[in-house]
C-alpha cells in the first residue's frame, strides 16, 4: 500500500530507507533508519515488529513498493512512500 510523504513524515511510524548504504549516505530524508533491503528480507523479525508501522522508501518507490507488499505478507504493517527518495528532493 502506497502513502504520500506527507502523510509519513507526519506519521509516528518508522521511516526506513531501504537503499544501500553508500546511497543513503549520500543523501536521505530526515530519522530515516537505513536498512538495505536485501538485509531486510533476510533478517525482517531482527529489524521490525508486527505491532508497529514502517514507511519504506527507495529512490523512486518501485523497489520499496515490492519489498512492502513482500514484508506485509510475512504479517507487518509497511507501507511505500510514493515516489521515494526523489518525490523529497523535489518537495524539500
Amino acid at each position: 500500500m502506497g502513502i504520500t510523504l506527507e502523510k509519513a513524515l507526519l506519521s509516528d511510524g518508522q521511516i526506513i530507507d531501504i537503499r544501500d548504504n553508500y546511497t543513503y549516505n549520500l543523501g536521505h530524508i530526515p530519522n530515516a533508519n537505513n536498512i538495505p533491503y536485501y538485509n531486510l528480507l533476510a533478517n525482517h523479525s531482527h529489524y521490525l515488529d508486527k505491532k508497529n508501522i514502517y514507511y519504506l522508501y527507495c529512490d523512486y518507490g518501485k523497489q520499496s513498493s515490492e519489498i512492502s507488499n513482500r514484508l506485509n505478507s510475512f504479517g507487518y504493517n509497511t507501507h511505500n512512500i510514493i515516489g521515494g527518495y526523489q518525490e523529497y528532493t523535489q518537495k524539500y
